[in-house]
């Protein structure tokens, strides 16, 4: 009968872990990014009483008889199942959706792991996990945007001041397009402005003046309305079309070359490829050019690869870094550490760096976060059946002190 008390006794201590498993999910149903819990019994070594007997030429075999010690915990795993995405509207919150982490810089103490992407920018610029102060680890882009090699021995924190300036271009390139009338006569050219910009990323307003000089040719030349843009170089030149078909076959002349005081000296190849000479409408005029004035950062969008990509007040978008996302062989195998926060286990396997959207890591949706995956009505049947587990086994307790009170009042 002893034994039977030691049974209910390891019951009453199983359900009673059951409880606190169903009462930790139930208690973090609104937390994001929580994965609830599941708990498996298992039953404790069984005493043999008799051991089995393999059968004879003259009689059968016999099972062992084995009598059973209690139950004990067989595993407590985490259901990593996606949670519903919750949209939050700040654009620095992310959420997974797939089977990666983001990363975290722990102040020195080794890399975390979490689901939960409530990020934002402290007063130095650091992308930051908001409840521990964590950096979000990931690569930042050169100067001209460009991101480094997407791997482990390039992540860094993110770091993006505010007010982040974008230095200003010269212009080096300027593209005319439209139509030509070829009908146009020699008395009547065409002036196309010129809005270029100099050394120092301001202003300069040129005007190019297209004349007909005979068959299937033009002549271009560039002037200085203001003469203040220090115009130098080749500043005239050629264009020559196709008879047949109007489309621009060369042209001659320039580079010509800027110096406004102050600035220093820039050249500029005009780029007449996209004129054509029809018969129709004058619609010459100026495409692209690849100037730009001096920007600040005013906002930040983050895409599903976690690609962080900055608009400046100069009207300019550019890759500014990008947001890196681990994956794992056996995510079960994470050492939880708090706060929504995981490290690498001994069964976990080694962290598998990745962009977001590639090997299973799930995409990024940003402006959101992931809710909790807790089913709380599944969560209230097991509370009930603990519950049940827990009083059948205090029952049991009940009884066996009864048939011990009998035995003593014999």
């Amino acid at each position: 009968m002893l034994r039977s008390l030691q049974d209910a006794v390891s019951g009453l201590q199983m359900h009673q872990q059951w409880m606190d498993v169903v009462g930790n999910n139930i208690a973090n149903v609104s937390t994001p990014g929580f994965k609830e819990s599941t708990m498996t019994f298992a039953p404790l070594f069984a005493q043999t009483l008799t051991a089995g007997a393999r059968p004879t030429a003259t009689s059968g075999g016999t099972n062992p008889a084995q009598l059973g010690l209690g139950v004990g915990l067989g595993n407590i795993a985490q259901n990593l199942s996606q949670g519903a995405l919750q949209q939050t509207g700040i654009p620095t919150n992310l959420a997974l959706q797939g089977s990666g982490y983001f990363m975290l810089s722990q102040n020195g103490q080794g890399t975390g792991y979490t689901r939960v992407g409530d990020f934002s920018f402290d007063s130095s610029g650091n992308l930051v996990e908001q409840t521990t102060g964590f950096k979000v680890l990931g690569w930042m882009a050169n100067a001209s945007g460009t991101l480094p090699a997407q791997n482990s021995a390039n992540l860094q924190p993110i770091v993006i001041p505010s007010g982040t300036a974008k230095a200003p271009q010269a212009t080096s390139n300027f593209a005319f397009q439209g139509n030509l009338d070829s009908q146009t006569a020699a008395s009547n050219p065409v002036q196309v402005p010129m809005k270029v910009y100099d050394s120092l990323g301001q202003p300069v307003n040129l005007l190019c003046t297209l004349t007909p000089a005979g068959s299937d040719t033009w002549n271009w030349a560039v002037s200085d309305p203001s003469g203040s843009a220090g115009l130098s170089g080749s500043t005239s030149g050629t264009i020559t079309f196709s008879s047949s078909t109007g489309a621009e076959t060369g042209s001659t002349g320039g580079p010509f070359g800027i110096q406004p005081s102050g600035a220093a000296s820039s050249s500029i190849t005009p780029n007449f490829s996209a004129i054509t000479q029809f018969s129709g409408a004058t619609t010459a005029n100026p495409g692209k050019q690849n100037g730009y004035a001096a920007g600040s950062l005013q906002s930040l969008a983050v895409d599903k690869s976690g690609t962080i990509t900055g608009t400046f007040s100069n009207g300019l978008t550019q890759v500014l870094g990008q947001v890196a996302v681990a994956t794992f062989a056996n995510p079960q195998g994470l050492v939880q550490q708090g706060q929504s926060i995981y490290t690498a286990g001994n069964n976990s396997g080694r962290a598998n760096v990745v962009v977001a959207g590639t090997g299973g890591s799930g995409s990024i949706s940003a402006g959101s976060l992931e809710g909790s995956n807790v089913d709380l009505a599944s969560a209230f049947t097991q509370m009930i059946t603990a519950q049940r587990g827990f009083q059948a086994n205090a029952q049991v307790i009940t009884t066996v002190n009864q048939m011990l009170q009998s035995l003593v009042t014999l």
